[in-house]
């Protein structure tokens, strides 16, 4: 398994939540923040170490208007959450 499987929100990220259906995502430690839609909000609440494949899945069951390439979108969406530094990947266990 790949440590790029079991993406993780970074603890010291906050996110707010607008009455519009768009957030923001802001880590103090560094100043970074993003604007976000209401599928982005979706996706950063399900960053817990659960396998992307899961969190993919999850949105084609909560959302009726999925697009044919999600599964890049998803893993674009997170690889930029990671470049800002507000998600990170879960490391694997050597158990």
């Amino acid at each position: 398994m790949s440590t790029k499987d079991r993406p993780i929100a970074n603890p010291a990220v906050v996110l707010r939540e607008e009455f519009d259906n768009w957030g923001i995502l802001f880590n103090p430690d560094t100043g970074n923040a993003i604007g976000i839609n209401s599928l982005g909000a979706y996706i950063w609440k399900k960053l817990d170490g659960r396998k992307v494949d899961d969190v993919i899945k999850s949105i084609n069951k909560e959302f009726s208007e999925v697009p044919e390439d999600v599964d890049n979108e998803v893993t674009l969406f997170i690889d930029g959450l990671v470049k800002f530094g507000l998600a990170g990947y879960e490391l694997e266990s050597k158990e």
